[in-house]
């Protein structure tokens, strides 16, 4: 099996849709920290598992500098962007997302 890893820094705000009082309903922002994990068992034609362009073509391209609530279609927490993670790249089994230094979420495919 062929591992590779992409780190990325994204820049960008949200707010959370919750039942319950939290200033996180507020509009605010982030530096966030997403680490994408890719595997496959073959090498691509090109000797890769995923180009880490693509990776970050998809990812940090697409979410950066912008407001989560607006580019995704659900309630933008942690562990939801983790999984939206996911989904994006199909060698991708595993996304960790920091959005600040104590707070950290991560999906991973069984």
């Amino acid at each position: 099996m062929y591992y590779i890893c992409k780190r990325m820094e994204i820049s960008a705000s949200h707010h959370l849709v919750l039942d319950y009082e939290s200033k996180c309903r507020l509009p605010h922002g982030h530096n966030w920290m997403i680490t994408v994990y890719c595997k496959s068992q073959e090498l691509n034609a090109n000797g890769m598992v995923c180009d880490f362009t693509h990776i970050k073509e998809k990812i940090h391209n697409y979410l950066d500098h912008g407001n989560l609530n607006d580019l995704l279609p659900f309630n933008p927490t942690a562990e939801n962007i983790a999984r939206w993670v996911v989904d994006q790249i199909p060698e991708c089994y595993k996304a960790i997302v920091q959005e600040s230094e104590g707070n950290m979420a991560w999906y991973e495919e069984d």
